[in-house]
């Protein structure tokens, strides 16, 4: 019986796929998850189906790369230039009013008292109610919550005119219960902390905490107030006066840990998960971190850098984002390290926390792949075609 070389190449496949079921595997193979699946949902062509853009990384984006965070204090929030936020009372507020004339024998002073220095009554301490009022004798209910202290005063003294003699009015804050503003996380003391009339700001009631528990480049600032948050790097606002804006009644500030790391996969020296540890990394140092590009089977051509940024970042540099719903984007930025000046983009270009880094392989390697394994095959081929012949010569 004649056996072809075609046909002994079939018998080879049909043998080598019929014994892959008994070949030791780690678990079912995509063949067996796929067939045991009481439901399958699948996509056209099994494709994932996000939109993203793709930007070479060139002169022109390294001018904005930088720039790839909109997130800000004072864009947001205001209160970086200026004066302090006026203090008012507010709701909670522990108040006490004292009342002055100029002689005895007037409203408050009794006339046996005498021409005396200090002719003054001081009325029992008084919480503001939730309706923002407290009272004072004769001059009755007074609204006092959203108002500065002087404002107060000379309503008061103003509604006892014509029972005192010259009164002056003088409120003391016994307690601040609605001038607080409360820091929490990552710091070595949580706790309130009472705003006085001469401003606190973000870096003022982190230090007042105690400081950071933990590296600053690795720690964030969530700012919430009146319903907004917003987060941004502590770098940010230590490295940028215009980001440490003043603090405001009833703001919480959450320091958190934020561990920064990037992943590598590819062909570099070794894939993995890699800390920032406490420095900015570049393109470059990242790229030594995770060994490097294996020479013999990279493609410098072609190191990608995935990454979500805003339309705004895109608009920049003058990317077309019309055809993405969201403000932020996928984006590929692509580095070409064949560039003798690739090197120095890639020492600029700044990594952002969870990037991830993918170096692909060189088509060279994948066409020596397939040559592999088509001498293989034809080796296998030759091989059962001299046995062949033994058999016959036998």
């Amino acid at each position: 019986m004649k056996v072809s070389a075609k046909g002994a190449l079939s018998v080879l496949t049909i043998a080598l796929l019929s014994g892959c079921t008994s070949l030791p595997r780690s678990g079912p193979d995509q063949h067996a998850v796929e067939g045991d699946a009481t439901v399958k949902v699948e996509s056209v062509d099994r494709k994932v189906g996000i939109d993203y853009a793709l930007v070479d990384i060139n002169k022109s984006v390294l001018a904005y790369a930088d720039d790839t965070t909109s997130s800000s204090l004072s864009g947001s929030f205001g209160g970086g230039r200026g004066g302090p936020p006026q203090i008012v009372l507010g709701v909670g507020d522990v108040v006490q009013v004292s009342i002055f004339e100029s002689q005895s024998g007037g409203l408050f002073i009794p006339a046996d008292a005498g021409s005396r220095p200090g002719n003054y009554i001081s009325l029992p301490k008084q919480t503001i109610d939730r309706q923002g009022n407290f009272t004072v004798p004769y001059a009755g209910k007074i609204r006092a919550a959203n108002r500065p202290v002087d404002e107060v005063q000379l309503e008061i003294a103003s509604r006892l005119a014509n029972r005192a003699i010259e009164p002056q009015v003088v409120i003391s804050i016994d307690e601040s219960r609605s001038m607080e503003a409360s820091v929490l996380g990552d710091v070595k003391e949580p706790k309130k902390i009472q705003l006085s009339p001469a401003g606190e700001r973000i870096l003022d009631l982190i230090s007042e905490a105690g400081g950071l528990s933990s590296p600053g480049a690795e720690s964030t600032i969530t700012l919430q107030r009146r319903g907004r948050s917003v987060t941004v790097p502590y770098d940010t606002v230590s490295g940028r006066p215009v980001e440490n804006i003043f603090a405001q009644p009833g703001d919480t500030l959450i320091v958190n840990r934020d561990r920064r790391t990037f992943l590598a996969f590819g062909v570099t020296g070794e894939s993995g998960r890699y800390d920032f540890e406490d420095s900015d990394l570049t393109l470059g140092e990242a790229l030594a971190k995770a060994g490097g590009l294996l020479d013999d089977k990279a493609e410098p051509r072609a190191v990608l850098v995935y990454r979500t940024v805003s339309k705004e970042f895109l608009h920049k540099i003058g990317v077309d984002t019309r055809g993405f719903v969201n403000k932020d984007v996928p984006v590929i930025f692509r580095a070409n390290l064949r560039d003798p000046a690739g090197f120095f983009m890639a020492q600029k270009f700044p990594m952002q926390n969870k990037d991830i880094i993918y170096v692909s392989t060189s088509d060279s390697v994948e066409l020596l792949k397939f040559l592999t394994i088509l001498n293989s095959a034809t080796s296998s081929v030759s091989n059962i075609a001299d046995t062949r012949r033994s058999v016959r010569a036998d």
